[in-house]
């Protein structure tokens, strides 16, 4: 089959980081090409270059044969190369029609805009897509989900006639029905001769999807097989330059004093939950999205304030609706949106690990940089934090590594209960290794840990303990040999969940 599209001999240094080396990757029609790689390894630098974002230092995009010199997304979009970024593009004050087909909307005349075609093309499409009843084409899109912005860019690229369209992390904020609705819509796409790049961390989803599938480790093709050649294992291999052997790191250790009680807690979301953790322990908490997992996280650390019930904390009752009260009782909590509800992205490593101790790093009310350097930096230390300095800022840190920065500062504070609200999503397979190697040491430190997981290998793997959760209750507690995926799915389902 021949190549409509070609990287070849694509480099890309900034500063001192070489991001891209001597990269050659093809593109078919009417195939998947996965890629996969480590945060860091250059896949976002990889998608600017062809997408008109970032010129190559070196090498060259060959459209046809021809190379093409893409000085802006423009030029890219003119040679039919369309990129879904993880956040998808769309303006929120704009309609979904508009943003469907913004910058090509139909006119009467040379200046009046024909806003009846625009509404009528884009019901067409929405029928088309099988998303009439989840959008409308006069719909503002300020209040849409993941998904829904989502679909707008798809029916974008493909309305604009996109011959090669990559979707970059795609499922990492989508339902597992949202999931299998996008798996269908590339599977048409490729059967009508779209060539597809599927990136993602999730190597099942991979394996199911790609056709070949490329490895970049260190800004490098490190392999291009067909997908009949890999596994999981295999994948993951190549992408850290090592084998995996013992992904869950678990050190046998006695459970302490009990940290945590929660008795009767109610919510707007969480019905009459009782739960115990002991220091040293990490109890595992499953169930499916809309389970109410994170709802019940958020209550016991008091974002969420609760209608009934009481949540101790070494025997003392905090106060409902309280963060402050749970931070100083020993609550440490990361929550799922860590770009949103954990970090500033545009502040520092060392301004976003001082922000839950002033107390520790400030002289008589005022900041002192030189102590939140110290405390800091020895957080920072041990998390493992890649960085160049506690100034660099954290959105410029890969998901692992900000994830870490999260860490390290609870780790500052000294916690006796940590909430790990799905703390390795959207992290590839290194740097989970590291998380879990993270997670098992703060345990065996006398920290009770409250994880939150959708991964099942993950939570079987960590959990001394799992309780599933189905319509805001804790429907099971399972442990040791009960503790497995088909276990944790029967209770998790809430037609057939049952009382623990």
């Amino acid at each position: 089959m021949q190549d409509i599209i070609e990287m070849t001999g694509i480099s890309k240094r900034f500063g001192v980081v070489q991001a891209l080396a001597e990269v050659d990757l093809s593109f078919r029609p009417a195939e998947v090409l996965a890629l996969v790689g480590e945060n860091g390894a250059g896949k976002s630098t990889l998608m600017r270059i062809l997408e008109g974002v970032f010129p190559p230092d070196t090498g060259a995009v060959v459209v046809d044969g021809t190379p093409a010199a893409f000085a802006e997304s423009r030029d890219a979009h003119a040679a039919g190369i369309r990129v879904i970024h993880q956040e998808p593009e769309i303006v929120p004050d704009m309609t979904v029609a508009e943003n469907i087909f913004v910058g090509d909307m139909p006119r009467q005349g040379k200046w009046f805009l024909d806003r009846g075609a625009l509404n009528r093309r884009t019901a067409e499409l929405l029928a088309e897509f099988g998303m009439s009843g989840d959008l409308r084409p006069t719909q503002k899109c300020d209040r849409l989900g993941p998904a829904q912005r989502q679909m707008i860019e798809i029916i974008r690229a493909v309305r604009a006639g996109g011959r090669l369209i990559a979707f970059d992390e795609p499922t990492s904020s989508l339902t597992d029905d949202e999931a299998r609705r996008l798996f269908r819509i590339i599977r048409r796409l490729r059967s009508e001769g779209t060539a597809v790049i599927y990136i993602s961390h999730r190597l099942n989803e991979v394996i199911d999807l790609a056709d070949r599938i490329s490895v970049l480790r260190d800004g490098r093709i490190v392999s291009t097989t067909p997908v009949a050649e890999e596994t999981p294992d295999t994948i993951a291999q190549k992408m850290v330059g090592r084998e995996l052997n013992t992904l869950f790191h678990r050190t046998p250790k006695l459970q302490g004093e009990l940290v945590l009680e929660v008795a009767n807690v109610s919510s707007a979301h969480v019905q009459e939950t009782n739960l115990q953790i002991r220091a040293g322990e990490v109890v595992g908490l499953g169930g499916l999205m809309g389970a109410g997992r994170s709802e019940l996280a958020k209550a016991i650390f008091g974002f969420d304030r609760t209608t009934a019930g009481t949540v101790r904390m070494g025997g003392k009752t905090l106060p409902p609706g309280n963060t402050a009260a749970a931070i100083q009782a020993g609550i440490g909590f990361a929550p799922e949106d860590r770009k949103h509800e954990s970090l500033l992205l545009m502040r520092s490593i060392l301004e976003n690990g001082s922000m839950v101790i002033p107390d520790l790093v400030s002289t008589y009310g005022f900041f002192n940089r030189s102590r939140a350097k110290d405390v800091v930096g020895e957080a920072a230390k041990a998390m493992k934090i890649k960085a160049p300095s506690l100034d660099t800022l954290a959105g410029d840190l890969s998901g692992g590594n900000q994830q870490k920065v999260v860490l390290a500062r609870w780790l500052a504070r000294s916690p006796k209960l940590l909430i790990l609200d799905e703390p390795t999503r959207g992290i590839d397979v290194g740097a989970k290794s590291e998380i879990y190697k993270l997670i098992d040491d703060l345990a065996s430190r006398g920290i009770a840990i409250l994880l939150i997981s959708s991964e099942m290998p993950e939570l079987i793997g960590l959990s001394d303990r799992a309780l599933v959760m189905a319509d805001g209750r804790i429907q099971a507690e399972l442990a040791g040999d009960q503790l497995t995926e088909q276990n944790i799915l029967k209770h998790a389902m809430p037609e057939t969940a049952t009382a623990a």
